[in-house]
């Protein structure tokens, strides 16, 4: 007999298919809403029963008393809020009882929740609680093999004849340190072992994604076959600590485990939870291996990893997710007044680049920008918004596939090009050029005559006469280009690309 599911009964919330088809049926007439990665993870450790016995996402009763007391309002244990958040307009316009159409991402239809309540959270969001009716998991083209239900693996350890397991679900690399500590807390509990690494964080299209999971394929090897499986855990991100450690305790329960390692928490702090939870909890308070920012110090910069720290299998899967600086892509902005020499600037370094070798080059500069991506907006803030943020979409995806992107926009606003550096250091490197020539001096270039037509109020908004330029606080580098060159300054941005190591 394998354990019992948490509170006795796995409660999976996916419809038989005769139900799956009516409930696709009524989702035509309701609204919808496009869940994001993370709400997609939670629904579907919702759907598939690991989070048993909960039913749905809580109420505001049930929510409140977990966050105070770890129990739902019934008395049950449980660490962690399961919640839905929704826009405060979507939000403050359901009424209890009415459902909604969850989909992922791409519009595929996952389930229907029924508004059982409704309260404001924070950041301009509401949280929905409600029952939760499952119409199909989340598709996954990735590691097929690895993603089992609780209910599938279950059935894959009574096939194995496997009563007693061990889980070890960390969010983190598999290292030595923990490879030896989960080899011999098995021996010394007698226990089969189930490595269930946390994929719910990152979304699978990340180089990162797909190097956490080939590192415990590397790493498998190294395991007793007989005793050991792999399989993949959608968990998302619920902070750390002790709480984080009870939920995946309780997860592991419904996948079929009777031991669990949690890392980070000590064994006085978890005596408590044993009976409650009703697993052995083990704990991994620290394993001696590199900090991951060191980790990923040492990549970025080509150092060696120790021989210690991990398998050399595993280090080369790891380094070619997260190759050396000079490898990695990087995005070189350049902000200024129009005439301030940006696209010059921005023309004559990727020549430059090019003449270097070894890069793909992506010029995007504000008027060709215009031209071919946003020819429909205006010159509105709104739009000229729009615009910086469209350029900082595509210079992303050019950062994340390891190539470099020149931008040369106006982008007068602080807070849209902080955005854009957020989303373009996921990535790669990220250089702020302000190019601060000063506009007297743009406005004797004039080569457009834009300046003339603005100041005889023929050109509305216009950046620097009719509408503010926010000038950067801290960039990468300023330069002007009313006392130096344009060879000058282009070596002055080369030199810092060096520095930083992106160049050889």
């Amino acid at each position: 007999m394998l354990i019992s599911s948490y509170t006795g009964k796995l409660v999976p919330l996916l419809a038989s298919v005769e139900r799956a088809a009516e409930l696709k049926q009524a989702a035509r007439d309701l609204i919808s809403l496009d869940l994001d990665h993370r709400q997609t993870a939670e629904l579907e450790m919702l759907i598939s029963g690991a989070y048993s016995p909960l039913t749905g996402y809580m109420q505001r009763a049930d929510y409140e008393s977990v966050t105070t007391t770890m129990r739902l309002s019934d008395g049950t244990f449980w660490p962690v809020p399961i919640t839905f958040d929704a826009p405060e307009k979507i939000g403050a316009a359901l009424a209890l009882g009415q459902r909604i159409a969850l989909r992922d991402p791409e519009g595929f239809l996952l389930a229907l929740l029924t508004v059982g309540e409704v309260w404001a959270a924070d950041r301009g969001k509401r949280y929905i609680g409600g029952a939760i009716d499952g119409i199909a998991l989340p598709q996954h083209h990735d590691f097929t093999a690895l993603r089992l239900t609780p209910e599938e693996m279950r059935r894959e350890f009574a096939r194995r004849g496997w009563r007693r397991v061990l889980a070890y679900q960390s969010e983190g690399a598999l290292f030595s340190a923990q490879h030896a500590f989960i080899v011999e807390t098995a021996h010394k509990h007698e226990v089969n072992v189930l490595l269930h690494p946390v994929v719910g964080e990152i979304p699978a299209d990340e180089a990162e994604y797909f190097a956490h999971i080939h590192g415990y394929q590397a790493a498998l090897p190294r395991f007793p076959a007989a005793s050991t499986a792999l399989a993949l855990l959608p968990l998302p991100p619920h902070g750390a600590g002790l709480r984080l450690g009870l939920l995946k305790a309780i997860v592991a329960r419904n996948y079929g485990c009777t031991h669990v390692i949690v890392e980070g928490v000590s064994e006085v702090a978890l005596q408590p939870y044993h009976e409650i939870v009703g697993v052995h909890l083990i704990s991994l308070e620290e394993a001696s291996c590199l900090a991951s920012q060191e980790m990923h110090r040492r990549f970025d910069l080509g150092l060696e990893i120790p021989a210690e720290v991990s398998f050399p299998e595993v280090i080369a899967v790891l380094r070619r997710a997260y190759p050396p600086r000079h490898a990695q892509g990087f995005c070189v902005f350049l902000t200024g007044l129009s005439g301030a020499g940006k696209s010059t600037i921005a023309k004559a370094l990727m020549a430059r680049l090019l003449e270097i070798g070894g890069r793909q080059i992506t010029l995007l500069d504000g008027d060709i920008v215009r031209k071919n991506l946003s020819s429909e907006l205006g010159f509105s803030r709104a739009h000229r918004d729009l615009n910086v943020r469209r350029i900082g979409y595509v210079a992303s995806e050019i950062v994340k596939h390891r190539g470099v992107a020149i931008c040369a926009p106006i982008a007068p606003y602080q807070a849209t090009r902080q955005d854009v550096r957020r989303i373009i250091e996921q990535y790669g490197g990220f250089f702020e050029v302000h190019v601060a020539t000063p506009i007297a001096v743009c406005e004797s270039r004039d080569r457009k005559g834009l300046y003339a037509k603005a100041r005889a109020g023929l050109l509305k908004e216009f950046t620097g006469v009719s509408d503010p330029y926010e000038a950067p606080p801290t960039p990468e580098l300023a330069i002007d280009t009313s006392d130096i060159g344009i060879d000058e300054a282009v070596q002055r941005i080369l030199l810092k690309l060096g520095y930083e190591g992106y160049l050889k």
